[in-house]
């Protein structure tokens, strides 16, 4: 795949500038505005003012023709947007050079044996590990019963945009899938190279128009941590909190645990969803006989 046909790699930095320019009122940022506005937004020399920098310069770095941005002008760039701290590390990430952003050959990512058992061993919290395209790389039992609705629980992306369940699943879609999103466009600025990332973004733009706009958005979040308001057909409504943890030991991989708040309804839903997908206990030997 060419860079001119991958839908991550190509001029991550100039997408991710005008799409936040154009979310950004003169007013927002002190300019005043006179007369009808060509186009939404500030205009680029306008961007250019507020972080002194030559309409020209910033013009380049929009374009992608200008490789080599200093973290000050990065920080400027990053003030006269308004981003929060999250954007503006994502801003360097994607413009930074790209030799410090090639991997080597990929290998298919695994799970480390001690953080599956560590995972089996939660009865009562769900859990489950997510690769660096948002992949469902391992899940605990409970994790299962709760995803048990959707056809393929493989990839977060897939789940939220082309799987049926997910509209009934999430008591708020809207806000489940701009947080996904969100974080994928995350994952695509620690990586852009990232084939499967990379394949996952093409896929989903082909076929659903509602991840084409919020992708287009250039929101940046990470999965850190977040309530969700879910619905599960045997158990009702949850609320749950989850946790997001980088694993060290591979950090691309994220260990995310959701919970309840203990003596909630939604705490006695989980326990009735572990009980029903629970193992009948071995039959000793002795009721045998």
């Amino acid at each position: 795949m060419s860079t001119h046909d991958d839908p991550v790699a190509e001029n991550t930095l100039g997408g991710f500038l005008r799409a936040r320019r154009a979310r950004l009122r003169p007013e927002d940022t002190g300019i005043p505005s006179s007369g009808r506005r060509r186009v939404p937004g500030l205009r680029r020399e306008e961007v250019a003012t507020l972080a002194e920098v030559s309409t020209d310069y910033y013009t380049r770095l929009e374009q992608g023709r200008e490789r080599h941005p200093s973290p000050q002008v990065l920080d400027a760039v990053g003030r006269a947007l308004r981003l929060d701290d999250e954007a503006v590390a994502h801003l360097h990430r994607v413009a930074g050079p790209a030799t410090r952003r090639t991997r080597p050959a990929q290998r298919a990512e695994r799970v480390a044996p001690h953080l599956r058992r560590l995972l089996d061993s939660w009865s009562v919290t769900p859990a489950f590990v997510l690769g660096a395209a948002l992949d469902v790389l391992a899940r605990n039992r409970l994790a299962d019963a709760l995803f048990s609705g959707f056809t393929h629980p493989d990839n977060l992306l897939r789940m939220t945009f082309l799987d049926p369940a997910a509209r009934r699943f999430h008591r708020d879609w809207n806000r489940a899938a701009e947080s996904a999103v969100a974080a994928l466009r995350r994952a695509a600025g620690t990586g852009p190279d990232h084939r499967a990332l990379s394949t996952l973004v093409g896929e989903l733009s082909i076929k659903s128009p509602e991840f084409r706009t919020l992708w287009a958005r250039h929101d940046v979040r990470g999965k850190t941590r977040e309530t969700k308001l879910l619905h599960h057909a045997e158990v009702g409504d949850l609320e749950l909190h989850y946790e997001s943890f980088t694993v060290n030991s591979a950090p691309t991989q994220q260990l995310v645990v959701y919970q309840a708040e203990p003596g909630t309804p939604s705490a006695d839903a989980l326990t009735l969803l572990g009980s029903l997908r629970a193992e009948p206990a071995p039959v000793p030997d002795t009721a045998r006989d």
